[in-house]
């Protein structure tokens, strides 16, 4: 049960935690209003109190700057009959006298309950202006001072309580303050939703001028302690459902799975041998050992399976099956029949609804997709079947394999912090990428997710930052707090890297699985493109890459054999009418020199005196040789195809668009130095990091 909280009593619990408030009383009629006012002290603002109306000043609720009796008497009328015409259903309780503050810097400081992450503090531009501004920062509650002061350092707005154009300084330690406190308030009461708009930020203190408050229980979803889940690594798996028709998920399952190395046993009881491969009509009469099933059958009969799975001894069951909660109140049902049966088995349980598992150094693709990654450093978790079919069929022609490729389904049972723990600990695994539309259980993901980020990089990319269903909200915050804002916090303080496009996803992961993160954002250009080293110039600004001049001594040694037009700077215009060796004369100085440099970004592109093949050769040298990040941004087509593939067989990735490189980049510099995955880049690294 929820309840609006009057203004004075939300008042009273921000002075409760220390949250500086005007003077106010509330007026229960035109004489009260009057003299209330007399006894605050001019000037005074009226404002109507009302559980139903969230913006007062649209609805005329607000009124400012008086400074008389008989002023407020009209006021207290003026204000009940605009709320009147503009919501006659709205319920007043009266209008609230308050002492009228000097203008200042208006904030918004709240909180809201996020059904995936529960409590959520933020902060941010406020007043009348603040859906349209959108300056505004989230984080976990409770906060720590340190994230508080980022989440204040972060607002556009900062710069004006720096100072900006002559004012003078705000005081950003009482803003701090003030959002610990509301952290504080938000984790010690019983509040669901609330906003502190505007909090007015001064030369020294803040007060706060309004506020709403959301009463109600918040109990956080119960936890059931679980055994760590690894990935499989199976000698024997069942497909029960498997079929000898092409149209069916069976089929293609079992199909796919011929290449196991291990046995392979088809359940069907119409069938004696599918695809030459023995068949049995149930789990129960498997003659070997089986450890995995994959289960494509009509969702009425899962339940039962998985039971048989349990008392046969298998540990994993991975449940293509659709018809469950994604399907409406009947299939949720049948979807909490499985787990049931599931844990009094102790089987543990991938989807239902989702498409397999692929495992490619085992030689598993346990889905009905045709198309089977190459082995390699990634691992790979989504939510949506058709991006995991999408970017399987990619990653063919783009060369990128996988550590495991794993579709989660609707996470009844094993959900992103099981499965993303599960890669990570894979030692073949060096990054990991997500592909989520919904979290389950919030709090536990950011619990795994920082946990792996201090071993290895992850990166993200959320799907729904839609305005859908803002609308609904009951508070400023609320309807600043979208779900994608949300995980977007979460992330960050997880030490997740968000980005924009799946695209963008894997070319930070390659990167990082490549290279490892940066020890620092000191970031050299070598390119013998005078017209590319000025874009590197442009895009290493736009994305936060620092690029730093070159230290004279590097010059000098430059100078000795580059052609006396090169340009002495920072990107390195070293001439176009070099071939490799240049390059590999630039590289031998930078090797010397690694402590003045933590990244460095080749540019090459097509010339009739560069030899891509020798120029890969050298950037596969230049990168062993070094305990740094070495980014190759080989430009053009097919000229340049073979040497791409040289990069790629040595784990190094190409960027054929510049601003592709440095974005990569920025985003593996977007976290603090702590927030770094520690894991050694691919084996092939020759330096120490």
């Amino acid at each position: 049960m929820t309840r609006h909280l009057s203004e004075a009593e939300g008042y009273a619990l921000l002075v409760k935690y220390g949250i500086r408030v005007p003077k106010h009383e509330v007026a229960a009629n035109r004489a009260d209003a009057g003299a209330l006012a007399e006894r605050i002290g001019y000037p005074v603002v009226l404002k109507v109190v009302s559980p139903d109306i969230v913006h007062k000043s649209d609805v005329g609720g607000v009124r400012t700057g008086i400074e008389g009796r008989h002023e407020a008497e009209e006021a207290y009328d003026a204000i009940l009959a605009s709320v009147a015409a503009a919501d006659p259903d709205a319920v007043v309780d009266g209008v609230i006298v308050e002492e009228e503050l000097p203008p200042g810097l208006e904030l918004i400081v709240g909180g809201t309950t996020d059904p995936a992450f529960g409590k959520v503090i933020a902060v941010g531009a406020g007043g009348v202006l603040v859906e349209i501004l959108g300056d505004t920062a989230f984080a976990l509650a409770p906060v720590s001072g340190e994230r508080a002061r980022e989440m204040v350092r972060g607002l556009k707005a900062h710069r004006l309580v720096r100072g900006y154009r002559g004012a003078p300084p705000l005081d950003e330690e009482a803003l701090v303050e003030a959002v610990l406190a509301a952290s504080r308030l938000f984790m010690g009461e019983e509040i669901g939703e609330f906003d502190i708009n505007p909090l007015i930020l001064y030369e020294t203190g803040a007060c706060a001028v309004d506020a709403r408050f959301i009463a109600g229980e918040t109990p956080e979803a119960p936890r059931e302690e679980r055994a760590p889940f690894t990935l499989p690594a199976p000698g024997g798996i069942a497909v029960v459902g498997a079929s000898s028709d092409p149209a069916k998920i069976g089929y293609a399952i079992l199909r796919n799975l011929l290449h196991f190395r291990g046995r392979v046993f088809p359940v069907n009881p119409k069938y004696a041998r599918i695809l030459g491969v023995p068949a049995y009509p149930s789990v129960r009469e498997i003659p070997g050992e089986v450890e995995m099933a994959v289960i494509a059958v009509p969702a009425p009969l899962v339940a039962g399976i998985i039971t048989e799975c349990g008392e046969r001894g298998i540990g994993l069951a991975v449940i293509v099956s659709a018809g469950f909660r994604e399907s409406g109140d009947e299939g949720k049902r049948r979807e909490e029949e499985v787990i049931r049966a599931a844990r009094a088995h102790g089987v543990r349980v991938l989807g239902p609804n989702c498409l397999g598992i692929m495992l490619p150094h085992l030689g598993i693709n346990a889905t009905f997709d045709p198309i089977s990654p190459k082995p390699g450093h990634i691992g790979f978790l989504s939510q949506s079947g058709a991006v995991i079919t999408t970017v399987a069929d990619w990653s063919v022609q783009a060369g990128v394999g996988f550590s495991a490729v794993v579709s989660v389904g609707n996470q009844a049972d094993l959900g992103f912090p099981d499965l993303l723990q599960a890669v990570a600990g894979d030692p073949k695994t060096r990054a990991v990428i997500l592909y989520v539309e919904e979290i389950r259980d919030g709090r536990r993901f950011y619990e795994a997710a920082k946990d792996v980020t201090a071993r290895l990089p992850v990166i993200a990319v959320k799907s729904g930052a839609s305005e859908k269903g803002k609308a609904a909200a009951s508070s400023h915050t609320g309807s600043l707090a979208g779900s994608h804002a949300v995980y977007a916090a979460a992330f960050h303080e997880a030490g997740v890297i968000l980005a924009g496009s799946l695209e963008e996803a894997f070319q930070v992961g390659e990167l990082l699985a490549s290279e490892g993160y940066p020890g620092g954002d000191r970031c050299v250009v070598i390119s013998g493109a005078g017209g590319f080293a000025v874009l590197a110039s442009d895009y290493a600004e736009k994305y936060g890459v620092s690029l730093p001049p070159l230290p004279e001594q590097i010059c000098r040694e430059l100078d000795a054999f580059l052609p006396p037009l090169w340009n002495r700077a920072n990107p390195m215009d070293i001439i176009g009418d070099g071939g490799a060796g240049r390059y590999a004369k630039v590289f031998d100085v930078m090797i010397e020199h690694q402590e003045a440099w933590d990244i460095a970004v080749v540019v090459t592109v097509p010339s009739a005196v560069l030899n891509p093949i020798e120029i890969a050769h050298e950037i596969v040298r230049f990168s062993k040789k070094t305990g740094k990040m070495v980014v190759p941004s080989l430009l053009g087509g097919e000229s340049m195809a073979a040497a791409v593939r040289i990069l790629k067989d040595n784990c190094l990735p190409n960027f054929p668009e510049i601003e592709d490189a440095f974005r990569a980049i920025g985003s593996a510099l977007s976290l603090s130095a702590r927030e770094r995955g520690a894991r050694p880049a691919c084996e092939r690294r020759g330096g120490e990091r």
